[in-house]
């Protein structure tokens, strides 16, 4: 069993920490992100991966930079075989990449070099994919360019979003870390590089992220309503409130004679009540949400709302 430091922060991480525990594996620190503000008071809040090793006893680091201060130090002080890291959310010097004699461990939740960078899962679903999985890889000074150790395959369902895919690859990349440590501390495994000719690089997420804009496709809109759920959402603009579409299902081919953006009614039995007109087809709005107001389906929102139809989002 070896001696560990865990890096992480969400609640994709959690798996895998919590399986080095279950393995018996020497967890001894965690770093993550410092305490932010959340909920409607704005009270400082810690990470998951923070509450999940407090209630272990281990004991916590919360640096806001590992270039900075001491936190080179303390991290050298612990002495770590190796150190996994899965959505930790800050770059690792070269200092602390030489730290421990078996490297540093990364879990991404793509196929790399697919899908590098800061948002892999929601570029996964923007970019159409139909199967994506998990990287566990050997780190270095680059972006997710590390020689990579194992990997495992998951199908990505058409009616997957960021917080439905991200669940399963957190569990898939808990068991395949578990299984590929050991390997990697065995010696029975020879990491492989990367193609750099393959790569894909993702960008760190934004709120105008969720905007739409109603002269792409009803595919590319679909899409980007799966890919930013929970956060930020995807939105338009109705009668100058914010509208979120929560869920929709794209009907490419539909033409109604619209102009993009403009709302229309849908008569088809499978289909939702409403659509907005998409230079290639009809976007089926699902479930939607107005600011001030809870999260409803379409049929629902109608009925206080029957004025949506015929209007043109922003």
């Amino acid at each position: 069993m070896a001696r560990i430091v865990f890096m992480g922060t969400p609640e994709f991480a959690v798996p895998c920490l919590e399986a080095l525990i279950r393995a018996g594996h020497e967890v001894v620190g965690v770093f993550t992100q410092p305490d932010r503000p959340a909920g409607r008071g704005r009270a400082l809040t810690p990470s998951p991966v923070k509450a999940t090793a407090l209630a272990h006893g281990i004991p916590v680091f919360q640096p806001e930079s590992l270039r900075r201060g001491s936190a080179a130090d303390d991290l050298a002080a612990l002495r770590p075989e190796v150190i996994v890291v899965a959505a930790y959310g800050l770059l690792l010097p070269q200092k602390v990449l030489d730290t421990p004699p078996r490297g540093c461990i990364n879990v991404h939740p793509s196929l790399l070099p697919r899908h590098r960078g800061a948002s892999p899962i929601a570029g996964t679903i923007l970019a159409g994919d139909t199967e994506t999985g998990v990287t566990i890889m050997l780190m270095d000074a680059g972006m997710d360019t590390g020689p990579i150790l194992a990997q495992d395959r998951v199908p990505v369902e058409l009616d997957d979003t960021t917080d439905t895919l991200t669940a399963r690859l957190a569990l898939v990349g808990a068991e395949l870390l578990v299984r590929t440590l050991d390997r990697w501390l065995a010696g029975e495994i020879t990491p492989q590089p990367q193609d750099p000719a393959q790569a894909t690089l993702t960008h760190i997420i934004t709120k105008e992220d969720g905007r739409i804009a109603w002269n792409r496709s009803a595919v590319e809109i679909a899409r980007q309503v799966r890919a930013f759920q929970p956060w930020p959402g995807a939105f338009t603009h109705w009668q100058g409130r914010v509208l979120k579409v929560l869920e929709a299902v794209p009907l490419p081919g539909r033409d109604t004679g619209g102009e993009p953006g403009r709302v229309v009614a849908l008569v088809g039995k499978e289909e939702p009540p409403v659509g907005v007109q998409t230079p290639d087809g009809v976007l089926g709005l699902v479930r939607v949400q107005v600011e001030g107001r809870k999260a409803v389906p379409t049929a629902e929102f109608l009925r206080g709302a029957r004025d949506l139809i015929g209007a043109r989002l922003e």
